[in-house]
């Protein structure tokens, strides 16, 4: 591996209707922690403390979860989401610009940009003006062709088989 100290930031992005986005950003933030690197995980629209990536960064202090959103995002109206939506991003502007993070992950942006509660020009900008260094991974459905294009690394998660086809719920531990 080559030298790391001049490390560049690049911007993934995890779409699609797939199951994975969220996990995938875990593995990025537990791989990242795992070599030193300081991580702040945002989420946007979630509102349910109960998942397991809550219960294993308190425990293990490994990196930083952000959820803003303080009720199910499945009883909340758009304007709710919205406002929490909102409150999200201005926190993960913070965290860009002055957080020192070497890695921030806004889970489910892409969601909250497709359904109108966050606002692309803001979030574009962000990107644009991020520090070099900052690696940023974004999730959720719908990402945004604009987004996707500023993006370095993009993967499209797509549904080939899913439990939710025979009626099976979401496991505790597995989904969240």
């Amino acid at each position: 591996m080559g030298n790391c100290e001049e490390r560049s930031g690049l911007v993934q992005i995890y779409t699609g209707e797939g199951k994975g986005k969220t996990t995938a950003a875990l593995g990025q933030a537990m791989r990242a922690a795992g070599q030193g690197l300081k991580v702040l995980f945002v989420q946007f629209v979630k509102g349910d403390p109960l998942c397991g990536e809550h219960f294993f960064a308190k425990k293990y202090k490994a990196f930083e979860i952000a959820q803003l959103n303080n009720k199910s995002s499945f009883s909340q109206s758009p304007e709710e989401l919205r406002l929490a939506a909102e409150k999200a991003l201005g926190y993960a502007e913070k965290a860009v610009f002055e957080g020192g993070y070497d890695m921030v992950i806004l889970d489910e942006l892409c969601y909250a940009l497709s359904q109108g509660y966050t606002p692309l020009p803001r979030v574009l900008d962000m990107i644009r003006k991020k520090p070099k260094s900052l690696e940023l991974v974004l999730t959720g459905r719908g990402a945004p062709r604009e987004l996707i294009e500023e993006a370095d690394l993009v993967t499209e998660m797509v549904v080939v088989k899913h439990p939710l086809e025979k009626g099976i719920k979401a496991r505790k531990g597995i989904e969240y």
